[in-house]
């Protein structure tokens, strides 16, 4: 009797083990840790390989997090070919990356795509690194190439709004008397 719910339950874990992959070119540690996904409520189908989570999701690898209200995994295209489709209020990203510094993101969508490693953040979509953002409508951030494409809405200024904060110059210090101007 609880045979076909332990299967089911074996393979909606299976499946989210093999199908979330680290979201980001960043700290390669965290491709060697294990991967959590916790949500109050998991549907996988094995044979049409996708699987949706709802109910405070969170998939933790390392450093990599992921939060959102719901989370749709499609790897009908085979294995790295997946795509992982977050949505929230807002849907979160944050990992920390090799030279130390945070990557976070946040929009009403979130999509990852694993072969092109790449993510599409969808409505109200902001991504910062150290003291510096881009915010607009989408925006497209390919993680292995450092490269942003973003676009604006076409509400109010329907433009996007790019920050960097000013880097503070170090202080100078005094040179050091040379050999001969010393006294004997």
């Amino acid at each position: 009797m609880l045979k076909p719910f332990t299967n089911h339950l074996y393979r909606a874990s299976f499946l989210a083990a093999l199908l979330i992959p680290a979201l980001c070119h960043a700290g390669k540690s965290d491709f060697s840790q294990k991967i959590e996904l916790a949500s109050l409520y998991q549907n996988a189908d094995g044979i049409a390989k996708r699987a949706s989570y709802q109910g405070n999701v969170v998939i933790q690898q390392g450093s990599l997090k992921v939060s959102s209200d719901e989370l749709e995994i499609d790897a009908s295209q085979g294995e790295g070919n997946e795509i992982f489709i977050a949505t929230g209020s807002p849907a979160t990203y944050s990992q920390q990356q090799e030279d130390g510094s945070i990557v976070t993101a946040q929009a009403d969508k979130i999509e990852y795509h694993r072969q092109t490693r790449s993510l599409s953040l969808k409505g109200n979509a902001q991504i910062k690194q150290n003291s510096s953002s881009v915010q607009g409508e989408s925006i497209k951030f390919n993680m292995e190439l450092e490269q942003i494409i973003a676009q604006g809405s076409n509400q109010q200024s329907g433009r996007v709004i790019t920050t960097f904060q000013p880097v503070s110059k170090p202080k100078e210090s005094k040179p050091e008397p040379k050999q001969q101007d010393k006294l004997p």
